[in-house]
């Protein structure tokens, strides 16, 4: 025969923050988890963390963690408790549910899970400014050897052509001067012919 001794009225109550999210150079995160238990025994519970990711349900801690080197709980105080994950990545981005568990009571409500905490860790971002302060300097730069080799053509353009007509204006004066000079001695030789006329 079973004892009716008083019954079992252990209740337990898990709240967790709704969401968490880690800056992209965070690489360990604690998720906190506190709990309330009234009937219950003064034994400590199970203290528990699965996952939900995009299309699995992983158990972590349960209540031995899985991997030691990820995961770690923490007994902040009597009724709150912390998950540390390390080595924090974008992978790491899922639901995480804290669940305590008196195991020793037979009540439905001494085995209780949070909502959960949706931890994102966001992406790495770009150095936009960086980027567009360098993308400005190397356009300008860019601007500016352009715009001295088109300068330097233009007026290697303008000397060449400035040289070339100084030199026909040179070679135009010295075939007139070559034309006069040859042309001086047959004037000079009709004077002489007509003065002697």
């Amino acid at each position: 025969l079973f004892s009716t001794g008083a019954a079992d009225t252990c209740q337990v109550t898990v709240t967790q923050p709704r969401f968490q999210e880690a800056d992209y150079s965070t690489h360990t995160v604690f998720l906190t988890c506190a709990f309330s238990a009234s009937g219950c025994s003064s034994s400590s519970p199970n203290i528990l963390w699965f996952r939900f990711l995009a299309n699995e349900h992983e158990d972590l801690c349960t209540p031995g963690c899985t991997d030691h080197q990820k995961y770690k709980v923490h007994l902040l105080s009597e009724n709150n408790i912390s998950l540390q994950i390390n080595d924090l990545t974008a992978d790491d981005n899922a639901v995480y549910i804290c669940g305590i568990a008196f195991s020793n009571s037979g009540s439905p409500r001494s085995k209780q899970t949070g909502d959960g905490t949706v931890l994102t860790k966001t992406a790495e971002k770009q150095n936009s400014n960086g980027k567009l302060i360098f993308m400005i300097i190397a356009s300008s730069l860019l601007f500016l050897y352009s715009t001295t080799v088109f300068t330097f053509f233009v007026v290697y353009k303008k000397i060449s052509s400035g040289r070339k007509i100084f030199q026909a204006i040179a070679q135009e004066l010295q075939k007139q001067r070559y034309a006069e000079h040859c042309r001086q001695p047959d004037d000079l030789e009709d004077d002489t012919v007509y003065q002697n006329r």
